[in-house]
């Protein structure tokens, strides 16, 4: 069985810094605009965050592979980001989910759903029906940025948000897992004009999903 290691190319006794490097090299390499796949993609990027979650051997059978299976379940409350405009709303605004319950807005832009222990907050979007931007699923990539107005999203892999946006509470969907209860989250971050050099064309990825 190849290892998360045998995929990034490097010893099991590597550095952080040669973790690091080795995943920016291979995630590169594995790019579907540089000539890799999708495929290939979400394999170097799930080697990735199993290193970085201890794995030090193969799980044992019936051993949890992902260390995130052992979150709590969270209560989500969402929003997106594009109808802000059209209420003049901020996010900035301490009750802009007050605001949204009362616009009677579509489920697609604000609602509730509940996030399961195994799930990232992308998946459980989807898995729920809704289309939430995205691009790499790797965080390589700002498209499936979120802001967490309230609670918190743990992110095993980040090579792309600068510690400015991290202050400001922005997360990625992609593989953010909830570690509250109940969490108020903004998405669709993809149109705020800081975000766009950090965004990546989705539509090798949405084609790749399409005729999954």
């Amino acid at each position: 069985m190849e290892s998360s290691f045998d995929v990034l190319g490097i010893d099991p006794d590597a550095d952080d810094t040669t973790i690091e490097r080795a995943y920016r090299d291979r995630i590169m390499e594995a790019h579907p605009d540089q000539g890799g796949s999708v495929e290939a993609f979400q394999r170097v990027r799930r080697a990735y965050e199993r290193i970085r979650n201890g794995e030090t051997k193969p799980p044992a059978i019936g051993e949890p592979s992902d260390p995130n299976q052992r979150h709590p379940p969270s209560r989500v409350e969402y929003l997106n980001y594009e109808v802000l405009d059209d209420f003049g709303w901020s996010i900035e605004d301490d009750d802009l989910f007050r605001k949204a319950h009362r616009a009677d807005l579509p489920a697609e832009d604000f609602g509730r759903f509940l996030v399961r222990p195994h799930e990232s907050l992308l998946e459980a979007a989807e898995n729920r029906g809704f289309a939430w931007p995205f691009a790499c699923r790797g965080g390589a990539c700002a498209n499936c940025a979120v802001a967490v107005l309230s609670g918190e999203l743990k992110m095993p892999v980040n090579t792309i948000l600068p510690s400015e946006m991290y202050e400001r509470n922005i997360r990625l969907s992609c593989n953010g897992m909830p570690l509250t209860e109940s969490m108020q989250v903004v998405y669709n971050l993809k149109h705020l004009p800081e975000l766009d050099e950090l965004q990546l064309p989705p539509r090798p990825f949405e084609q790749a999903c399409m005729t999954d």
